[in-house]
């Protein structure tokens, strides 16, 4: 038993650690899953709550299933392991011209941990979400037996395992689609804006002149609603890419900052917001305009420093990310932001994005049309949870929803009335795995 800790680091609990290893055949692995369930498929460890923990229970870590199976360099389908990064995926196939159609901020994630989450990124509009591209899962399932599921052949089984939250059984390997692109560079646009109104206005501006990458980081302490604010007023930075081609110039060397230890006490409160708030919007308000930027440096920002989330101190932070459908998506951003506002809970790091039409291809998907809000609050006990029931509750009656790939705490009420195809998904759950999740939504 070791303790394991999810991103948000809200607890560290012992857990029975089972490393899956390729040895190019999956009965060893089938083996090992069978004499050690319940238990749940973990990855590289970055969901921030408790959707791949399972405390005093198994955890197999699908790390070491970490091959390319196969490439055809031709049609860009790539084979590859469960435990395979999308980073390495990135950086490895980005020289040569193919690059995965869709990531989440983050690229330290597994293969497996993209599709049992069905992780969006920043080109929801254009691309959907990863289980789009995913064009067949190999699934074991507890009892041994493996199955083969695609979109044709096994419609039911593998809507219920994209964004199934690894309950359908523990993912080995899948075929994935890859785009075509010209090069790792990207023509960007940074825009600041001053109103709820302004940020919709540029993102539907931005879907029509086929900016396939679009964001906006807003600082929330500064929102204001009322008579005279300019329909929510409050300062944000809109940011948006497209692909660039013909940039001949070498790629920036990885590097990394790095948070090297946990402070006491959170380093994140109303003082140290408001100064980062201040200083980020005005040292991007100078650099408003036209840049050619790399890829990794506009998708990922967070991944260039190390550890960030023991910036938060001991008792670690809360993700809350929801998403409210159009229309009535302004009036209810515009809510949760004065309910953030005044309760002084602000958030370092606030996104607020516009997803596409185009629908989900998982049953528990969390990304659906409409608008959604980032936010990463410091853990403050019950003040910090009395302010997610406020919020929870502006999300309800917008018929919004929580990204359980984020979440820790959502009521099950809220979960069942929010993911209406809750019913369909359960007759897939494999018997043998379970997670702390699973047990807090869904009772077992």
């Amino acid at each position: 038993m070791i303790p394991v800790e999810a991103w948000g680091r809200l607890t560290r609990q012992p857990h029975r650690w089972i490393a899956l290893a390729d040895h190019g055949d999956a009965q060893p692995i089938a083996d090992a899953i069978a004499h050690t369930t319940p238990g749940i498929a973990h990855g590289a460890g970055r969901s921030y709550g408790d959707v791949a923990l399972n405390p005093h229970g198994t955890l197999w870590s699908a790390r070491g299933l970490d091959r390319y199976v196969r490439f055809d360099a031709t049609t860009g389908l790539l084979t590859a392991q469960a435990g395979v990064m999308l980073r390495d995926i990135q950086r490895t196939l980005v020289p040569h011209g193919w690059m995965l159609p869709v990531t989440p901020g983050t690229q330290i994630v597994t293969v497996g941990g993209a599709i049992a989450n069905d992780v969006h990124g920043k080109n929801h509009h254009a691309a959907g979400s990863f289980g789009h591209h995913v064009r067949r899962i190999r699934l074991l399932r507890t009892e041994g037996q493996i199955r083969e599921l695609t979109p044709a052949a096994t419609p039911q089984a593998f809507a219920a395992t994209v964004g199934g939250l690894g309950l359908t059984g523990v993912i080995l390997e899948a075929d994935l689609q890859l785009t075509r692109i010209g090069g790792p560079w990207l023509d960007t646009e940074t825009l600041p804006f001053g109103t709820l109104a302004d940020f919709f206005a540029l993102a539907a501006a931005s879907e029509q002149q086929h900016w396939p990458y679009t964001v906006a980081w807003i600082d929330c302490l500064s929102a204001r609603t009322g008579p005279g604010t300019g329909s929510g007023a409050l300062r944000g930075i809109f940011e948006r890419a497209r692909p660039a081609s013909g940039i001949d110039r070498p790629a920036p060397r990885p590097h990394q900052l790095g948070m090297p230890f946990t402070p006491p006490l959170s380093l994140v409160n109303a003082p140290s917001l408001r100064l980062f708030n201040l200083a980020y919007f005005h040292l991007h308000r100078i650099k408003a305009g036209h840049a050619i930027r790399h890829y990794e440096k506009f998708l990922y920002p967070l991944d260039h420093i190390r550890d960030w989330n023991r910036m938060y101190g001991p008792r670690g932070f809360y993700q809350y990310q929801c998403v409210v459908p159009q229309p009535g998506g302004e009036a209810a951003i515009a809510a949760l932001l004065a309910a953030i506002a005044a309760s002084g809970e602000g958030s370092f790091l606030a996104v607020l994005k516009v997803q596409g039409d185009m629908g989900p291809p998982g049953m528990l998907s969390f990304a659906h049309p409409g608008v959604t809000l980032a936010l990463d609050f410091p853990n403050r006990g019950e003040r910090t949870l009395r302010l997610f029931d406020r919020l929870d509750a502006i999300v309800a009656d917008a018929r919004g929803r929580i990204y359980l790939a984020k979440d820790a705490r959502w009521p099950r009420a809220r979960f069942e009335a929010a993911y209406t195809r809750l019913a369909e998904f359960l007759p897939h759950r494999d018997p043998g795995i379970s997670s702390a999740l699973s047990r807090r939504l869904m009772g077992y």
